[in-house]
């Protein structure tokens, strides 16, 4: 017995033994004459008879004694490749890509030998050089030279990309209508269902395997984009268990720890990012509110079940807070089949004080030499904003010999709560100054499903891939509250109807999106050399329902001065009108028909793609995509004079065809051409007859059922030059024809607080980019580890202006001014620089990095009316560092230090007009941010 149980202990210590003895190279192999991987090739441990062979994905996998090896990749008719100093340590697992090229003769064997890199960031590059778009990306080792945690802050680095509220990505300068983002190759709304992109700081490191921005189209992208598509690619099966926790603080001197920072009492759930009922509205929106004194029975009730709280409080601001945990693994479940599991949780608190905030809204003054412009309205005062996103991503994947299966959930929850206290001075419409007291909540939700499968044949000479997508957003205002009190010339405070009684307001939009799709690929051979065929088809469905409850206080013989200004007063128990005094405060509804509208977008499309190489150093790609576009509209204007019941109000077909060239000039040199035509569709609120109102800004959106999509013809060139370690060097150009461009426009003089989104008849883009990433060895050897990323990109846009346009600003153009019939594009960035000083040290773990990164001057709101003037977004120069290091064992845990807005720049827009002192539309003052994290790798 205890000599059994002894052999037992022994042959599990050896076998314990000797599996720590081991490691293992997993990897992916590519085709270097095609975007497209390489399945069956062979790889073996040079001089034993260990080795393994490539799946229909191009993924390997081996497990080798622990040591310094060279692996030998092959295939047939492909050059064979030699891979040197290969280091497996016990129990470590290496990554190591390779990419195949075909050799000059079939019949003839050429052996390459190199070295192993451990920059990942060459796997990006490979698939930029091979990539039938024009193509940057960024890869998940490349993100974190940055230091970054999320996508949103390391993505500056890729040419001709910005970053909008420090989450938003816009590629060439051009606004959100014509970036589109997808995850893992699939639509995906965001938390704001008015965005074609996605906000990109909900997506931690550790769980993305790259970050793709295509820039020229193909057939099998979709056709709503122009400036890019940026593809968030999740790891599916991760090369070994991989598993991490982070957090990390961030303190602003100019917002954290404040004494007067804004806020106001919320519910219990508030710090997970949604409301525990708190703000609820208390009664059935189908209740119908009566005025007094009829009804008397229910009015008091009504009025005193809504919450009496309407002041902004002041009280102490707390520092950022980030917290973020991943797991990835892999499983062997027998028969050679694997199972692979991702999962994510990242949750964010950011509190944003803004003292002395400045609004405006400015018109021009009739008189022609008058040239200053003059408020309609000014706010100043104090904004407090506190935000909580938690995110979650799961997904699990399962493959076989010739099948692969996936699933992602992803949700995402944001709550936001603002408050704010300012005061306003009216000047063109009425003399009045007034303060206000604005209290908000808005809780956002989005879920996610992805359902794809690959399937290969035997040789996998012919695969099919299918996803499928269903989300649900939910986007509500819950309670916002608005309370104005004038300035009475005695020195005490008045509600009055001249300024505007007290609001309150709940908006409510859910959405519903399925999207579907099928790609089909096929070899071929045809000019004697592999070929690819691809073709396929999607359907999308977008279902919207919007609607608001909007409700008012109204006085009945009670005066509202003795409320002394204080918005908590107006529903205290003791002001509530009663049947008894048939006095006091009450709650009366304000219904508007164009706050509700139904409406739904369909989309399907079908498409045929085909790539060849009709010369050696040529490659071609051809296609032809064709979409069917519908929206149908349910809703009415306010005054009742439009109603449409579910109508067909754009029923569109399109073709649009796409052609990419790739020169090889020589095997790291490409020459790039490329035309393809795309399209920017107007969005639900876009398309309808709504008016909806900001109630802090003022500011009123109205739709507008008369517009247009816009049809876009691209065409781009580009040389680049790949090197060794990651280095690239590129040259581009591109130019865009717009055809009927939508721009969100001033609606008319007599209303300078509305806007609205308007076609023009045509636009163009001319733009450049350069971009360098170099490591300074060519100095000396002992700056090898020190590396430049520069990318410039150089932009010149110009529009012709719609008739009323051009008339509008030619009758009241000023003294001297000269009115001309084009201008630059709405949303436009004339240029953007992104530039980085990295260092990195892998043999001591330490990594720092100043990155700097600035957008031009951008049209943002066209004041096209006459009196109204344009509004520019000014350039925000960002400059940002970072300093991380690895310590203890196996450099597991890691340091961050970061510094924000170094420069202590300002975000502004202003209202510009001729020979005119700028003035301020939105002016916020973020400060300088410092943080610091800790991270941990088990």
């Amino acid at each position: 017995m205890l000599k059994n149980l002894f052999s037992v202990i022994l042959i599990s210590a050896v076998t314990q033994l000797l599996s720590a003895q081991s490691g293992t190279v997993t990897g992916k192999i590519m085709d270097g004459e095609f975007n497209d991987v390489l399945p069956f090739a062979n790889i073996v441990v040079k001089g034993t008879t260990t080795g393994t062979t490539s799946d229909f994905d191009g993924l390997y996998s081996l497990d080798m004694e622990a040591g310094t090896h060279t692996l030998v990749f092959s295939f047939v008719g492909y050059e064979t490749k030699e891979i040197t100093g290969v280091e497996v340590s016990p129990d470590g697992t290496v990554e190591l890509n390779v990419t195949l090229n075909l050799s000059s003769t079939a019949l003839d064997e050429v052996v390459v030998t190199t070295t192993t890199r451990k920059n990942t960031e060459a796997s990006v590059l490979n698939l930029q050089k091979n990539s039938v778009s024009l193509m940057d990306g960024l890869s998940s080792e490349g993100i974190k030279k940055t230091g970054a945690s999320d996508i949103a802050s390391a993505v500056k680095r890729v040419p001709g990309v910005s970053v909008q509220d420090g989450k938003y990505v816009y590629v060439r300068g051009l606004g959100d209508r014509y970036t589109k983002s997808i995850l893992n190759g699939m639509d995906i709304p965001g938390l704001d269902p008015d965005k074609n992109t996605v906000q990109m700081d909900i997506f931690p490191t550790n769980i993305l395997e790259n970050l793709i921005v295509l820039k020229s189209a193909s057939a099998e992208l979709p056709a709503d984009f122009t400036g890019g598509v940026v593809n968030i690619v999740t790891k599916d099966f991760p090369s070994s268990k991989q598993m991490s926790f982070s957090i990390s603080g961030g303190f602003n001197p100019d917002m954290h720890f404040k004494d007067n920072y804004l806020s106001y009492e919320g519910g219990g759930t508030d710090f997970l990012g949604f409301d525990d009922g708190t703000r609820k509205l208390p009664i059935s929106s189908k209740t119908n509110v009566p005025l007094p004194p009829s009804d008397n029975g229910t009015l008091e009730g009504i009025t005193r079940s809504f919450d009496p709280n309407m002041a902004a409080q002041r009280e102490n601001s707390m520092p950022n807070l980030s917290l973020s945990f991943s797991y990835g693994n892999q499983f062997d479940v027998g028969n050679g089949n694997k199972l692979g599991l991702i999962a994510s949780v990242d949750y964010k608190n950011t509190t944003s004080f803004y003292e002395g905030f400045d609004d405006g809204i400015y018109q021009k003054w009739t008189e022609p030499d008058l040239y200053e412009l003059r408020y309609d309205r000014r706010r100043v005062g104090d904004l407090g904003i506190n935000n909580v996103l938690l995110s979650g991503l799961a997904g699990l994947s399962y493959k076989t010999e010739r099948s692969k299966y996936r699933f992602n959930i992803l949700h995402l929850q944001n709550g936001e709560n603002q408050a704010s206290l300012y005061n306003q001075d009216t000047q063109v419409s009425n003399s009045i100054r007034v303060f206000k007291n604005y209290l908000e909540y808005k809780q956002r939700s989005v879920t996610n499903l992805l359902f794809s499968g690959k399937h290969s044949n035997e040789d996998a000479s012919f695969t099919t891939e299918w996803s499928v997508s269903p989300t649900r957003a939910n986007v509500q205002d819950k309670d916002a509250r608005l309370t104005t009190f004038i300035i009475n010339n005695d020195g005490t405070n008045s509600i009055s109807s001249d300024a505007g009684y007290p609001v309150r307001l709940w908006r409510d939009l859910v959405e519903t999106n399925l999207v579907g799709k099928v790609d089909f690929t096929k070899n071929f051979s045809m000019f004697n050399r592999k070929s690819l065929l691809k073709f396929g088809g999607l359907y999308s469905y977008k279902q919207r329902d919007y609607s608001i409850y909007s409700y008012d206080i109204g006085f009945r013989a009670i005066s509202t001065v003795g409320f002394n200004g204080d918005p908590d007063a107006i529903l205290a128990p003791e002001n509530i009108w009663t049947p008894e005094t048939n006095s006091g405060s009450f709650i009366r509804g304000n219904f508007q028909p164009a706050n509700t509208f139904d409406a739904n977008q369909n989309t399907a499309a079908l498409y045929v793609s085909g790539e060849f190489k009709p010369f050696e150093k040529l490659r071609a790609v051809i296609g032809l995509r064709g979409e069917y576009f519908t929206h149908f509209f349910t809703g009415q204007n306010n005054n009742g004079t439009r109603e449409l019941n579910d109508e067909k109000v754009l029923d569109d077909f399109n073709l649009f065809p796409s052609a990419n060239l790739i020169y090889e000039l020589r095997d790291n040199m490409n020459l790039r051409g490329s035309y393809s035509r795309t399209i920017a569709r107007p969005s639900f609120k876009e398309k309808s007859l709504v008016e909806i109102s900001d109630l802090l800004t003022g500011m009123v959106f109205i739709g507008n059922l008369d517009l247009a999509p816009t049809e876009i013809d691209n065409i781009d060139l580009r040389w680049e030059l790949f090197g060794e370690d990651a280095q690239i060097f590129a040259v581009s150009g591109f130019y865009k024809n717009f055809k009927n461009p939508i721009e969100i426009v001033a609606y008319d003089n007599r209303a300078p607080t509305n806007i609205t989104p308007r076609n023009s008849p045509s636009a163009q883009v001319v733009g450049v980019e350069f971009e360098a990433r170099k490591h300074l060895g060519f100095i000396t050897e002992g700056l090898k580890n020190l590396s430049l990323n520069l990318n410039v990109s150089l932009i010149d846009s110009k529009i012709d202006m719609a008739p009323q346009e051009y008339e509008g600003r030619t009758n009241f153009r000023k003294e001297g001014e000269t009115i001309d019939d084009t201008r630059e594009l709405q949303g436009q960035s004339p240029y953007l620089i992104n530039a980085g000083l990295n260092y990195k040290s892998e043999e001591i773990g330490l990594e720092s990095g100043l990155f700097y990164n600035v957008q031009g001057k951008t049209l943002e709101v066209v004041g096209s009316a006459g009196l109204n003037p344009d509004v520019y977004t000014m350039p925000f120069n960002s400059l940002n560092f970072n300093f991380s290091k690895m310590f203890g064992k196996d450099q597991r845990s890691k340091i961050s230090i970061k510094v924000d807005n170094l420069l202590d720049d300002d975000r502004e827009s202003q209202y510009e007009s001729f020979r005119a002192e700028n003035q301020n539309f939105s002016f916020r003052a973020p400060g300088r941010e410092f943080s610091i994290g800790y991270s941990y790798r088990f």
